[in-house]
């Protein structure tokens, strides 16, 4: 039975009316493991992405960002011999995420968070901890939208304000009409209503509305003339620049998550047969951002 389109988008509005006071008055970066040693963290995702990130009615968290956070952080507490901390989830738009890091409003994000030499400036990153790539939602009756290329001669192309893949795709065709909303349910609502042609971003989290909404939309995959993914996103976990500590104990985690097959589970259970999108990354290898 297909689940009502707004769902989300009433989630999310209901959502926005809570917010966090615990960092209110911080203006310096916090220290994940310090946080964690003293018994609470604030950590960021997102809250409209099925799959991912996705807060419900109650106010309980689900998704496979989800999970890989908690599993950090109570992986780091077991390590250092303390408690498993309290969680708080703060919601982190792809635009505020560095903002919100810096003004030590959360202790670490989670959230579809792709690595990039821009970001890199501005914070620091575990991970990556899992490689996707680029691709594109369109309704199951539109059969005109199958490649790239067919985003051409005007095309109107939804994705989400501070994210990378609309530019990129901007970039490559630069005759796109290229359209920005706040968060990736409304490009949903959008798509539906026939405003856009079509929505990009990570195929993780287009395939995660395309099961939301079985039957009303299908992922498209995306490939350069060589056949080779249009992108490589690497997911990272986003914390305070020069937190070395940090990193280090996010990245022992992380490897610790993948041999105890805990990787695998969080794959299954949140993505099922879609996980095919996602192959593990290389915690602590950024050598991809001196690429040209």
């Amino acid at each position: 039975m297909k689940k009502p389109l707004r769902t989300i988008a009433a989630s999310v509005l209901a959502a926005a009316a809570v917010v966090s006071l615990s960092a209110c008055g911080s203006t310096e970066p916090r220290s994940l493991v310090k946080s964690i040693a003293a018994g609470e963290v604030i950590l960021g995702t997102k809250y409209d992405q099925p799959g991912l990130g996705l807060r419900h009615p109650d106010k309980s968290m689900s998704g496979l960002d989800v999970d890989v956070a908690t599993y950090v952080v109570n992986a780091i507490a077991d390590d250092q011999g303390v408690a498993h901390p309290k969680i708080k989830w703060r919601e982190t738009p792809s635009a505020q995420r560095e903002t919100l890091i810096k003004n030590g409003e959360v202790d670490m994000i989670t959230a579809t968070y792709s690595i990039n030499k821009g970001r890199a400036k501005a914070v620091d990153f575990g991970g990556p901890y899992l490689i996707t790539h680029q691709a594109l939602l369109v309704r199951q009756d539109d059969n005109s939208l199958n490649a790239l290329t067919d985003l051409a001669s005007g095309r109107k192309l939804c994705s989400v304000t501070g994210s990378t893949p609309a530019q990129k795709i901007k970039d490559a065709l630069p005759t796109v009409q290229l359209q920005e909303y706040d968060s990736y349910s409304s490009c949903v609502e959008a798509l539906h209503q026939k405003k856009v042609d079509a929505m990009t971003t990570d195929a993780t989290i287009l395939y995660g509305f395309a099961s939301q909404y079985e039957g009303e939309f299908k992922v498209v995959e995306m490939n350069k003339e060589d056949g080779k993914p249009f992108t490589n996103e690497r997911y990272g976990i986003g914390h305070a620049k020069g937190d070395t500590a940090s990193t280090e104990a996010i990245n022992k985690a992380l490897n610790q998550m993948y041999s105890d097959g805990s990787f695998e589970r969080f794959l299954k259970e949140n993505l099922g047969d879609d996980a095919k999108v996602v192959e593990k990354g290389k915690p602590g290898d950024l050598s991809f951002l001196d690429a040209k």
